[in-house]
């Protein structure tokens, strides 16, 4: 199976773009090469990417020896203030004055959208590790733009899959009313359908959001088994924090936290998040070697990575791991390549990037720890289960992406 979409990359990106072909005299455009990290800095997304992508990437550029092709290579930073017109704006002040490569973060998934149709439209690629929604690599997949740590296909897999075999049939949805928001809940509500359950309501609620009370009493006058908060962030932790209050799981519900980071459970605590399942692409302490990188990403951050923040150094790296390969930084050139290999780091093992922008790898569900079984401040997750690659993300047999069919 991963043979045959290999193969097919090549020839979908031919189709695209007029590739260039690989050239091992080949140079830098500009003479360095400069990666731009777009991020939520200031907002709801802040934690669980942010200012931690720019340290993450930092450390991928100096692991990596500071240069490629005997170049230096740049980082720089901004904050899309979860505002897509000044994501694009930034995004291409960066493309045609900065002269940036690549464009990695775009934690929120309109600001993902408009940055990465920007950049097919200047042939520039984005890696994009924190936003969620399936469109960057269905409806709206480009030739440059790959989606890297999870999407929301992956998430309810896992999540919403357990969820409904342990009696969780009826659902109702708590949705952040934006692209990701909506994403979720219609790829999690297309899961537990599948498995014989029933989407029995939904309320849409603003980004941002500090009081859920409101829509909170909707989710419980349900009558739902499962209460499903299709957001992130804060608006998580904030969410978690009133159920509690309304003591909705001690009245029988569950909550179903469909995108959380560990930095969110470290906020909400394990006396109000312990027994809490979700799905995620990186534990901090799984292996010896996410455990030594981890280690190092705290010394300078203050916290633990969270998924997305480690995704960020395992995009950086085989960025430039591809750029060093063929000798340029010709997008084409460098796309096709990175369709070519196969990924191995301390994030992912035996990854690989489809056609469609889709980074193919494992996920795991886990499980929120008691406070008993917690040996230290940062010990709050135990893996239940790894979801392979090939049952977390979309066949391309059934892409909706015009690279593909």
């Amino acid at each position: 199976m991963f043979k045959h979409w290999k193969q097919g990359l090549a020839s979908a990106i031919a189709m695209a773009t007029l590739a260039v072909p690989l050239t091992a005299n080949a140079e830098l455009t500009d003479g360095k090469v400069k990666i731009g990290v777009l991020s939520d800095m200031s907002g709801v997304y802040k934690t669980l990417e942010g200012p931690g992508a720019v340290v993450a990437a930092k450390m991928a550029i100096e692991d990596f020896g500071g240069s490629v092709l005997g170049k230096p290579v740049e980082v720089i930073s901004a904050d899309h203030q979860n505002k897509p017109d000044i994501g694009a704006s930034t995004a291409r002040e960066w493309i045609d004055a900065k002269e940036v490569d690549m464009i990695t973060g775009l934690d929120n998934s309109s600001v993902g959208l408009a940055v990465q149709g920007l950049a097919n439209d200047k042939k520039t690629i984005t890696l994009n590790t924190g936003a969620g929604t399936t469109a960057l690599t269905e409806e709206q997949c480009t030739p440059y733009g790959i989606h890297y740590v999870y999407d929301t296909h992956a998430l309810p897999v896992g999540t919403a899959t357990a969820m409904v075999k342990n009696g969780g049939k009826s659902w109702f949805f708590i949705t952040a009313d934006y692209a990701f928001g909506h994403s979720l809940r219609d790829n999690t509500g297309a899961v537990v359908k599948s498995l014989g359950g029933e989407v029995v309501g939904n309320v849409n609620a603003p980004l941002s959001t500090n009081d859920f009370s409101s829509y909170l009493l909707q989710a419980q006058s349900s009558g739902a088994d499962v209460i499903g908060l299709a957001n992130a962030g804060q608006d998580t932790v904030n969410a978690i924090k009133q159920a509690n209050q309304f003591r909705i799981v001690q009245s029988g519900q569950k909550l179903a936290g469909m995108l959380v980071f560990i930095t969110d459970v470290h906020s909400m605590g394990l006396d109000i998040a312990q027994g809490l399942q979700f799905t995620t692409a990186f534990v901090w302490n799984q292996n010896e070697e996410t455990l030594e990188w981890s280690k190092r990403f705290y010394e300078r951050h203050g916290a633990m990575p969270t998924m997305v923040q480690a995704g960020v150094y395992s995009a950086v790296t085989n960025y430039l791991k591809a750029v060093k390969e063929t000798g340029t930084d010709d997008s084409d050139t460098v796309r096709a390549k990175l369709g070519e290999m196969t990924l191995n780091d301390m994030f992912v093992k035996n990854g690989s990037i489809l056609p469609n922008g889709s980074m193919l790898h494992d996920m795991y569900l886990v499980e929120v720890k008691k406070p008993s079984e917690s040996e230290s401040e940062w010990d709050l997750l135990r893996v239940v289960s790894k979801i392979p690659a090939e049952e977390a993300y979309i066949p391309l047999s059934e892409s909706k992406c015009r690279l593909v069919n």
